[in-house]
């Protein structure tokens, strides 16, 4: 449905993909892109057969074990027993349908929201679905990307169209210089905590401004992905050149003159300079401090330097509660210094920040540093892609030397769906994007943070400054 009047970059990817627009306001998608993972594969598949149906585009519909494969290394398909039957499943699923499959131990599986950009699946401008709420973060490359429910995977699979109602528009600016230590975590950390889990909701939120034009690939991906986290199904990033460059010669990117014309297409998809949006948010970002949680709600988060929120000065009676129910099941105080407070676990990973550019600077912190006595921390990469070039880098043994554990690819401790775990009452720093009661084992306590803070977390063996180890770093600031 084209417009002559200016419009936002999500209004002409979501107009390109109207089928047709049903009763009631519901409009009919085509799918570009449908990524399927180990918790839904195959039953879905399953489902899909029984019911007599076909996988309708095969070539469009890609499969990636993540949520339930172990990340030991040296892992097979029953190191985690309840994975491997869901791995078998997804394995004969995918077979009988003719789904490509990145099965473990091959060049492109990993987290599916980290293999789709690498593998070039994610373009610009494309519409993408996957039966995970993060799905949001394929914005990052300029795609129009959202989670859907169980139902919703079978209706995609049997007709690559997706039934949806148009959401309104929202755009975010982060304007300013980013200070030293502050990353794409923060900064979506300090959005959410400032505006709330609501405050996207019914929106497809773009961002935009000088300091997420600075962001690298990776940072703008992370953006995305806590989209959910603030209410909204959608978080885009304009496209432009470092988009086009990353993308080239990707395996499943365009190639040669239509890698060519595909540029040229996308070069027209930023929103239109007098485009309006329906709400309009902006944070400066010179005042963004190394964020932490402290609750059970990605809102629940301040400054590193702040302290624990008194709740008896909350006047809204309804978050009072949520609150001290929150702080009593964190095992914190009102008053408490963040900083200072005793860690058991760090996690680095999840399809929040488990990128290259994350693991570098998770390892800049740790460099020359060792993780404290009674710490136990993970890297996990998000895919085998990322991992090998890791360790093309060094990285890995610059995590191992300080300390770390290095796992293999998958979402390992970010929601614990494949055994592994923090204990009950163990404290948790954690690089994932959600850290609500039970998220990574029940009785966890998780407090989120960006992977540098994490790493500072590891060393210091309590929730830290990452500020106060940037001046000393060995080779310079993080």
């Amino acid at each position: 449905m084209a417009s002559s009047s200016p419009r936002t970059l999500f209004d002409k990817i979501w107009d390109a993909h109207l089928i047709t627009q049903l009763e009631d306001g519901v409009s009919l998608l085509h799918i570009d892109r449908h990524f399927i993972h180990d918790l839904e594969a195959g039953p879905r598949l399953n489902d899909l057969q029984r019911n007599g149906y076909a996988v309708a585009r095969n070539d469009l519909t890609f499969a990636t074990p993540d949520h339930a494969v172990s990340t030991a290394v040296g892992r097979r398909t029953d190191t985690y027993p309840t994975g491997g039957k869901l791995l078998r499943a997804m394995r004969r699923g995918t077979a009988r349908s003719g789904i490509r499959m990145f099965d473990i131990g091959s060049a492109g599986q990993g987290i599916v929201h980290v293999v789709g950009p690498e593998q070039g699946l994610t373009l610009p401008g494309s519409l993408i679905v996957c039966g995970d709420s993060h799905t949001c973060t394929h914005g990052g490359l300029g795609a129009l990307a959202f989670g859907i429910g169980s139902s919703e995977v079978g209706h995609v699979l049997a007709t690559q169209t997706l039934r949806q109602r148009r959401p309104k528009t929202l755009r975010l600016r982060f304007d300013g210089v980013l200070p030293p230590g502050i990353t794409a975590k923060d900064m979506i950390l300090h959005a959410i905590g400032r505006f709330g889990t609501a405050a996207g909701r019914g929106h497809a939120v773009e961002y935009a401004g000088s300091a997420v034009r600075s962001l690298s690939l990776d940072g703008r991906l992370t953006l995305c992905n806590l989209s959910i986290e603030m209410g909204a199904k959608i978080g885009m990033v304009a496209p432009d050149e470092s988009v086009y460059a990353y993308l080239e010669g990707r395996p499943f990117a365009p190639a040669d003159a239509l890698f060519e014309r595909a540029v040229a297409y996308w070069r027209t998809l930023p929103s239109d300079e007098e485009a309006r949006f329906d709400q309009e948010l902006a944070i400066d970002v010179a005042a963004i401090a190394p964020q932490i949680t402290w609750g059970t709600s990605p809102q629940d988060v301040l400054a590193i330097d702040a302290r624990v929120p008194e709740p008896s000065e909350e006047s809204d009676l309804e978050r009072r509660q949520a609150m001290i129910r929150s702080l009593e099941y964190m095992g914190l105080r009102p008053g408490q210094a963040l900083a200072g407070t005793p860690v058991d676990w760090v996690f680095i990973g999840s399809c929040a920040n488990s990128r290259l550019s994350d693991l570098r600077e998770a390892a800049q912190v740790a460099r020359g540093r060792k993780v404290a006595p009674g710490v136990r921390a993970w890297v996990v990469p998000g895919s085998e892609e990322t991992k090998r070039l890791a360790e093309a880098e060094g990285l890995h043994r610059e995590f191992l030397e300080a300390g770390f554990e290095w796992r293999s690819p998958g979402c390992s401790m970010c929601l614990a769906a494949n055994g592994e775990t923090v204990a009950p009452g163990q404290r948790s720093v954690s690089t994932s994007n959600r850290n609500f009661v039970g998220r990574q084992g029940p009785g966890a306590r998780t407090h989120l943070a960006s992977p540098a803070s994490a790493a500072a977390s590891a060393v210091a063996g309590c929730l830290t400054d990452v500020r106060r180890l940037l001046t000393d770093i060995p080779g310079g600031r993080a």
